[in-house]
């Protein structure tokens, strides 16, 4: 295995090769054939998926300087050494399925990275670097220990996917509302109660999914027209013994849908899903009132609740 290891780097190192495939061979230690000399300058992606490593060496950057791509899924690593910090043409990084329990703070200076994941650790918190991570796309942190997301995490202007599914997360900082490019955002099997009320105010963001909050009883206004994912949230309830919400005008009564009050019961007061219902139904009798007179009587006959909103 070792002879044949050598053969691999030797042949990728004279041919000059762009990728370099170490996946399964059960390495316990960076191999030292890729940091002799002047190491693999012309390597821009390198693979060592489903090994056995717990560590990076500290001359990384110095013998790989041009790595665009690291894949280190399913090893054993426990800590982000300070020597990633030095990898300035790193766009990808994949240290999935490890034992990670840190992240140093000099993993904010890969300005270039654009793919960071880190699924599946032992990670309680981030760094706030991630922040200054300008050209961040995608952030995969799902199955970790998080209680918290990083603090500067809205200064992550060009992040579109953000993944914090399967942690300890009970409410979600309203900053997060003001990142400019995010499109789908999962925060499934958290212990959320609540929302930001801005969160989904932003056009670009069109899919959230926080399916098994059992504490979340509502959801923003703002969500009502995007892609949304929350089965599981809320009490159980019979459907059978919910009254369902309706409104009626004259001969005309609209039943809401009963899936309206599937988090949240009869009792509560106005919640953010509710305010979402009642949108949804003045936006229905808008196009049957004709005269002011009636728009009057409409509000009028509305809770106070609904009049607020309403006229807001």
């Amino acid at each position: 295995m070792a002879s044949e290891l050598c053969k691999t780097i030797s042949v990728a190192t004279l041919e000059k090769h762009k990728n370099l495939f170490l996946n399964y061979r059960n390495l316990h230690h960076f191999p030292l054939e890729l940091l002799k000399d002047e190491g693999l300058q012309y390597l821009e992606r390198l693979y060592m998926k489903r090994n056995s490593l717990t560590t990076l060496p500290e001359n990384l950057a110095q013998k790989l300087p041009n790595l665009v791509e690291l894949y280190l899924h399913s090893n054993n690593i426990v800590v982000v050494p300070e020597a990633i910090g030095s990898l300035v043409k790193l766009q990808c990084l994949d240290l999935s399925d490890n034992a990670l329990e840190i992240v140093c703070p000099e993993i904010g200076r890969l300005r270039a990275l654009r793919h960071l994941r880190l699924a599946n650790n032992q990670l309680q918190f981030l760094p706030p670097e991630v922040g200054d991570l300008k050209e961040l796309q995608t952030l995969d942190i799902s199955t970790n220990r998080l209680l918290t997301l990083p603090e500067r995490l809205h200064m992550c202007l060009s992040l579109q996917y953000l993944t914090v599914d399967r942690n300890r997360l009970w409410y979600v900082p309203r900053h997060l509302c003001q990142l400019p490019s995010l499109n789908e955002l999962s925060m499934a099997g958290n212990r959320l109660a609540f929302l930001p009320l801005d969160l989904g105010r932003s056009r670009e963001l069109q899919y959230v999914y926080v399916d098994n909050n059992i504490n979340l009883k509502g959801l923003p206004s703002y969500l009502y027209n995007k892609v949304i994912g929350c089965s599981g949230c809320g009490a159980p309830i019979q459907v059978s013994e919910v009254k369902l919400l309706s409104f009626s005008s004259g001969p005309r009564t609209v039943f809401l849908p009963a899936e309206v009050k599937a988090i949240g019961t009869e009792h509560d007061h106005v919640l953010p899903l509710q305010e979402l219902a009642m949108r949804s139904l003045y936006h229905t009798y808008h196009s049957f009132l004709k005269g002011g007179q009636l728009l009057v009587l409409w509000l009028t006959a509305a809770p106070p609740s609904v009049c607020r909103l309403l006229t807001c």
